[in-house]
């Protein structure tokens, strides 16, 4: 299986959110009977099940989309442990082929290949926040990135969301990110990746945070504009938070 032209291959090992796994039946989702059902329905229609497929007239299924698994966003990088912070989506998509008159082929569309109630179709994470370890070429830590609360309060695990805005990592010693459907802040310990702190903005954080120093105390803002591809609420906020003294 080829890797990722985004992220290379961890220690040969392909990793989570490369671009060119077609999900198989095991992958379908597990969130509940009835979705999987439903997925497993669907999967019967479209080209998928191994790596590298193209779209197809049928439709093909690819992983993690056209919105992942890294993307434009970027990431971050600390110096002092050589790890690489970089979020992720893993929602997969349907892409289709149209024969045209002349006997070549052109892309006929693309759109997200769901569960009956709009959740992606794999099995979560559906986002993660991960850590590389350039100096080790491995993860240091990977974590589940943003919840659906409606699926947290039917008992379902955190799943993670699509993600779109990128992390800043400060002296401090903490990874700020916004990004999720949840519409939270974060901050995660850059060690570990145990969420330390977050949220609830009035609308998402789709954009890569800030930092600036004023009269020595330290702050963090970020944009908190919503709307756009996640199709969260729109807002029109710039948010910004302060440091404790010596944060």
């Amino acid at each position: 299986m080829n890797a990722s032209p985004f992220l290379p291959a961890i220690n040969g090992r392909l990793p989570f959110f490369s671009p060119f796994f077609s999900p198989t039946e095991a992958d379908a989702t597990d969130i509940s009977p009835e979705a999987r059902a439903y997925v497993l329905e669907r999967l019967k229609g479209y080209r998928h099940g191994r790596s590298n497929e193209p779209p197809s007239e049928r439709g093909t299924v690819v992983t993690p989309g056209f919105h992942g698994g890294a993307t434009w966003s970027g990431a971050s990088f600390d110096p002092t442990s050589g790890y690489l912070y970089v979020n992720t989506n893993n929602a997969p998509y349907v892409a289709g082929l149209k024969k045209r008159p002349d006997g070549g082929y052109s892309l006929a569309g693309y759109g997200y290949f769901n569960d009956a109630e709009g959740y992606p179709a794999i099995k979560p994470p559906w986002g993660e926040l991960i850590a590389i370890d350039l100096n080790s070429a491995d993860f240091a830590w990977r974590v589940t990135f943003g919840e659906f609360p409606e699926l947290t309060k039917r008992g379902v695990p955190p799943t993670g969301t699509e993600n779109f805005g990128g992390t800043i990592v400060t002296a401090g010693g903490l990874v700020f990110i916004g990004g999720t459907k949840d519409e939270k802040f974060h901050a995660f310990d850059k060690s570990t990746g145990k969420l330390l702190w977050e949220h609830k903005l009035d609308a998402g954080g789709y954009a890569t945070p800030s930092t600036y120093m004023v009269n020595g105390r330290q702050y963090v803002v970020i944009a908190a504009g919503g709307g756009g591809k996640p199709r969260t609420k729109s807002g029109d906020a710039f948010v910004a938070f302060a440091l404790p003294n010596g944060g």
